[in-house]
């Protein structure tokens, strides 16, 4: 981004999907593979009750800036995008951790 002299570019709010995609996938994997912890638990947490607010924020903020350039396009559908991929993520791993 900084190569392409991106205006107002949105690394900030692509940390914080990046961290929060990245605990999606290690819940995803802890629930898999390994034994449950507490370190889990208090992500799932997060990943539950606080990150639909950051994602939605980032997803509102960005609606108007999504034409700016392909990382402010991809901002804006990853943050959108986590009410699609979050509850289908959990839902199937509800799935498979049953049997």
């Amino acid at each position: 981004m900084k190569n392409e002299n991106i205006p107002n570019s949105p690394t900030t709010e692509l940390f914080i999907i990046f961290s929060t995609y990245g605990g999606l996938l290690l819940v995803a994997l802890t629930t898999l593979f390994w034994l449950w912890s507490g370190m889990a638990s208090l992500g799932t947490f997060y990943l539950i009750l606080g990150a639909p607010i950051v994602m939605g924020v980032i997803a509102f903020r960005h609606r108007q800036t999504k034409t700016i350039s392909k990382y402010h396009n991809w901002t804006y559908l990853s943050g959108l995008l986590y009410f699609v991929i979050a509850p289908v993520t959990f839902v199937i791993l509800f799935l498979v951790s049953k049997n």
